[in-house]
């Protein structure tokens, strides 16, 4: 075969192939270790709450992929979880939409779709933009708790895909976050905040959160441990007080590094001129 022959036919070749090439995706799908962290995530926020539950998950085409239920959840749970994951992976909505324009707006005869459950608790599993599966929850003790920890699970990959990216944050973003003390990255199993202090703060106590503290300006009084006073709840598993009676004191200064574990009562009792310290908050 001569060189022009050899060249028509790797012509032919690509041009057979490219429509090929422009007519196929690559897409992300769901495994079945995803579909079991999804679970596992459910599972956690049932044991929180001290909840039941049926938990399935499905594919994007509504194809079953695991059907857990927990100990003392109703039978039919089961069948219901199935019916709330296929409708919100089919539809790409979640199926408290459709429950909502059953009950509020009338639509009952969307009722006669098959393989339809308009019924609080099933949520599409999304990643990177693209919706890759749906979990549905039957069996909590509510209609509203069967979405809130179907919301939880479908979250666990979504988190877990950004927990697993590199993040850069560049030196300018930094600076800024420190001069109002804000959040550089935030993440369902940890949180980094750039933290900015001109005096003392509340004593408080964080039920869930370790707090690894670098401190780069500046410098502190910190009391750890002994006995919160007059404590009030803040914010779920957060709680404030006006001082701690007892407890260990220490000065903070730049390249110091402290650790304090979940449910540790510390409070700032002083600050001496402007105070930047990176804070790490880790969940136990």
């Amino acid at each position: 075969m001569n060189k022009l022959s050899l060249a028509l036919v790797l012509l032919g070749l690509a041009l057979v192939a490219s429509p090929a090439e422009a007519q196929t995706v690559t897409k992300k799908v769901l495994t079945l270790d995803g579909a079991k962290a999804v679970v596992a995530a459910a599972e956690r926020f049932a044991k929180e709450k001290g909840a039941g539950g049926a938990i399935a998950i499905v594919d994007d085409g509504g194809n079953l992929l695991l059907l857990h239920r927990i100990d003392g959840t109703f039978a039919m749970g089961s069948s219901v979880s199935i019916g709330k994951a296929r409708t919100a992976a089919l539809f790409k909505k979640p199926t408290s939409f459709f429950e909502d324009l059953v009950v509020q707006k009338g639509r009952v005869s969307m009722t006669a779709l098959p393989d339809f459950t308009p019924l609080k608790g099933g949520v599409p599993i999304v990643v990177g933009g693209d919706i890759v599966g749906a979990v549905g929850v039957s069996g909590a003790m509510s209609a509203d708790q069967d979405e809130e920890m179907a919301v939880f699970a479908a979250k666990s990959v979504e988190a877990d895909t950004a927990a697993k990216a590199i993040t850069y944050i560049e030196k300018e973003a930094v600076r800024a976050a420190f001069q109002k003390g804000a959040p550089l990255l935030e993440t369902p199993e940890f949180k980094v905040h750039a933290s900015h202090r001109d005096g003392p703060g509340m004593a408080e106590v964080h039920e869930k959160d370790t707090d690894i503290l670098y401190v780069l300006k500046g410098s502190a009084t910190l009391v750890t441990g002994g006995k919160l006073v007059d404590g009030k709840v803040t914010a779920t598993d957060e709680v404030r007080g006006a001082r701690i009676e007892g407890g260990e004191t220490r000065q903070l200064v730049p390249g110091d590094v402290l650790v304090v574990p979940a449910g540790t009562p510390h409070w700032f009792q002083a600050v001496g001129g402007p105070f930047d310290y990176y804070v790490v908050k880790t969940t136990r």
